[in-house]
């Protein structure tokens, strides 16, 4: 089966975007992983499919399934992508755009700088809504948020407890505040949070340098895709954590490794903004592509 498909990345957090208005695509975790394998398949952080509308209140319904082939509630540079593509289809030109997925409804906005709004949809955080299991563990408050400790196993001459802010952005993320990004031990704390069995879906892990009250440096672990370059919803969880502890104010820039976003959250409604592009379109014979994975593993 030959499916169409555009490559494209929101700052360096990249994608395979699909079609699925006009061809029939039958997403299976075995194809995602194809997809987005980087050696023997076109490789991406995660695979975006766009479909027609099942409720009446959205122009298209978008799904995310991650490199390992799992399916996410929301992807924030994902949706700005997800919005360029509809525009550049020819799908749509609505603008904004409302489009359907997993917890409810967006509202996209294309604008002519050649940046893309997206308003977030609801954030939660409270421990129930990631979910997080907070039985037996210390808290502490600071501000206007609960700060949940963890313990880790983490090797020797590394935190074995980290601080967390809980945020829902239909994905779930915990937000820990580091020093310095780049010396930060992502990639060995990151696993370590994601997968904590606490954490019932997992969790987003995000490690957060404050730079001054209006600028953030940002790192994001991401469950089902490892470390990418950039987060969309990581930022907006981020930014709403650190106004809840008291260490920012609205707006913030975020500067993650592959390009710079923008966060506005007045107590309510989130709202992110940044780049939108497509690297090359092709065509994949899909099924060829997961027999040829499965005999390459």
């Amino acid at each position: 089966m030959i499916w169409n498909f555009t490559k494209m990345h929101g700052a360096g957090n990249d994608f395979v975007v699909l079609d699925g208005v006009r061809q029939t695509i039958a997403m299976t975790p075995e194809r995602a992983r194809a997809l987005a394998d980087r050696h023997f398949g076109v490789g991406a952080d995660q695979i975006l499919l766009v479909e027609p509308a099942t409720r009446p209140d959205a122009d298209f319904r978008y799904r995310i399934f991650n490199a390992d082939g799992s399916e996410v509630e929301h992807c924030g540079n994902g949706a700005r992508c997800f919005v360029r593509f509809v525009h550049e289809q020819g799908l749509s030109d609505r603008n904004p755009l409302r489009a359907e997925i997993a917890t409810g409804i967006i509202v996209l906005d294309e604008g002519d700088d050649a940046q893309v709004t997206v308003e977030m949809g609801t954030t939660r955080f409270d421990a129930p809504a990631l979910p997080f299991d907070t039985a037996g563990l210390a808290s502490r408050r600071q501000h206007h948020d609960t700060l949940w400790q963890l313990d880790l196993d983490t090797p020797a001459g590394l935190p074995r407890q980290v601080d967390l802010s809980l945020v829902a952005i239909s994905n779930p993320h915990a937000v820990q505040v580091v020093d310095d990004v780049d010396t930060a031990p992502v990639g060995i704390i990151g696993p370590l949070v994601e997968s904590h069995p606490r954490f019932a879906r997992r969790v987003n892990a995000g490690f957060m340098q404050v730079v001054d009250p209006h600028s953030i440096r940002l790192r994001v672990y991401e469950r089902g895709a490892g470390e990418t370059l950039a987060c969309g919803t990581g930022a907006c969880a981020a930014v709403a954590a650190g106004i809840r502890r008291g260490l920012l104010a609205s707006p913030v820039r975020v500067q993650t490794r592959g390009g710079v976003l923008t966060v506005a959250w007045d107590g309510a409604q989130l709202r992110m903004t940044g780049p939108a592009e497509s690297v090359f379109a092709g065509q994949v014979d899909i099924d060829k592509l997961v027999f040829s994975l499965a005999l390459n593993r």
